[in-house]
């Protein structure tokens, strides 16, 4: 009897970390296996809709920790002490799950890297453990190639990744609190049975998967884009908290406009621009006169903000016209990057925020803040040729801290206008952005390389578990 496994997901509480990994946990899922999801009370309600697995929830310790009752999630807090109370409660919930999970042992753990003690857990257990970092595997191996090939300890500015298969320039060096930050969760990471990639094959490049295999011979799996598990406009409104307006309004309002003449503009949830930035923005925005829907994370403590305080950030009457929306907090991305209105999406090069893009077929222009960031930008804009930078080189360590420099309205203009005003470059992004597109819809069916990769991967923990019963 083929029995089915028992796996267990822990995400780090991150709407950016969550959401794809209950998307990878529903693709287990719908193989027939039985999923369980362990979180807290606030975060289940994000979770996706799914009949298929189970959630098992404990207690958020907000007043161990000092935070408010309600605030149980990265994108709840706005400052650095909230990001680190929100660490400290994933730390004390520790114990709790250990408990539950040596009570209940799966067959496998799929964890977070954030999450390293997982790792003693499994080894305690003896079960196979997979790790995930939401992390294309190019930028696993620039990474490791910048932990094996340290960079001078004096060096900034621009440099080319060291011992790597193409000469890619990243415009900035990474923070060194980043790195120390990094390489000792890198390091119990590879100790796992494996990576768990929410990308595919294509995407990330036959070459970059040789490298991957010859330098770390670590395994990897890639089996996304996770996020077209979800088929119905239902299913994709639903992923992730509860949008600011009805999906129906954005559809209806995009139903009205041309064919790629609507720039999306997001930089995902964590990150926060300081006021004359976001004018910035506007401003740029304003003088390329295209159509625009604008997600801006909701300045918590502002919600009722006064008109002065707008006059800040926005030009006097921007919001008056009517050629664009303001989205205050969050917005059904997947929904918006599908319409064929949607012709260009600034962004700040998130994971999944790129991979939805990539499978929606809409060319970027590129404005990473930190973390992964930069080395997303360099697959979408020089390996793939999908995008444009708007040429930032500042790298923070966390998007808390106010950007010391300003990316000026004429540089944000000009990039919109490279992929928006039509020209021979804007046309060939497009049609490589549309070729991967194409290509994302077949990896995740079967005989494609996604969905082969899960076969594969469940009959190799099928057999892991099955040698434990027999030893």
């Amino acid at each position: 009897m083929d029995k089915p496994l028992k796996l267990y997901f822990i995400p780090y509480l991150a709407a950016g970390h969550m959401i794809p990994l209950c998307d990878i946990a529903a693709l287990f899922a719908s193989r027939g296996h039985f999923v369980t999801i362990i979180t807290t009370p606030l975060n289940a309600k994000i979770l996706p809709k799914y009949n298929n697995f189970n959630v098992h929830t404990f207690q958020f310790p907000s007043q161990e920790v000092g935070l408010p009752e309600g605030v149980e999630n990265l994108s709840a807090v706005t400052d650095l002490d909230g990001a680190y109370k929100i660490y400290q409660a994933m730390a004390l919930l520790r114990e709790h799950i250990e408990n539950f999970v040596e009570q209940h042992p799966p067959d496998c753990i799929v964890a977070d890297f954030l999450l390293p003690w997982v790792d003693e857990l499994a080894n305690k257990l003896s079960i196979p453990r997979l790790a995930f970092n939401g992390f294309s595997l190019f930028t696993i191996c620039a990474m490791e190639s910048l932990r094996s090939h340290p960079l001078p300890e004096d060096a900034s500015g621009p440099f080319v990744i060291p011992n790597f298969p193409q000469d890619i320039v990243i415009n900035s060096t990474p923070p060194a609190e980043s790195k120390t930050f990094m390489d000792p969760l890198f390091t119990i990471a590879l100790k796992s049975n494996g990576f768990i990639i929410n990308s595919f094959v294509e995407f990330d490049g036959e070459e970059y998967v040789k490298y991957y295999e010859k330098t770390i011979g670590h395994k990897a799996w890639h089996l996304g884009p996770a996020s077209l598990v979800r088929e119905t406009i239902q299913e994709k409104a639903e992923r992730g908290e509860k949008s600011t307006l009805s999906v129906q309004k954005f559809v209806d309002w995009l139903n009205k406009k041309r064919d790629n003449s609507v720039i999306y503009i997001s930089f995902g949830t964590m990150c926060h621009f300081p006021d004359k930035q976001l004018f910035e923005i506007a401003s740029a925005i304003e003088a390329s006169g295209y159509d625009f829907i604008w997600v801006v994370p909701e300045k918590k403590g502002k919600e009722n903000e006064s008109e002065d305080d707008k006059e800040k950030w926005l030009p006097k009457g921007f919001e008056e016209r009517d050629n664009g929306m303001i989205v205050k907090g969050w917005s059904p991305q997947m929904v918006i990057l599908g319409h064929p209105a949607v012709g260009a999406f600034l962004t700040h090069c998130g994971w999944n925020s790129t991979v939805e893009a990539v499978s929606a077929g809409v060319p970027m222009i590129t404005w990473p803040v930190l973390g992964d960031q930069f080395y997303n930008e360099k697959l979408i804009t020089q390996v793939r040729g999908i995008g444009v930078e708007v040429g930032v080189d500042e790298w923070v360590v966390t998007s808390f801290r106010g950007m010391k420099q300003l990316v000026g309205r004429d540089c944000i203009e000009k990039a919109i206008r490279r992929l928006m005003d039509g020209g021979d470059e804007a046309i060939q992004i497009r049609e490589r952005s549309q070729k991967l597109a194409k290509i994302t819809k077949h990896v995740v069916q079967e005989g494609g390389s996604s969905y082969e990769n899960l076969t594969v991967l469940i009959n190799e923990l099928k057999q892991l578990r099955d040698c434990k019963v027999l030893n």
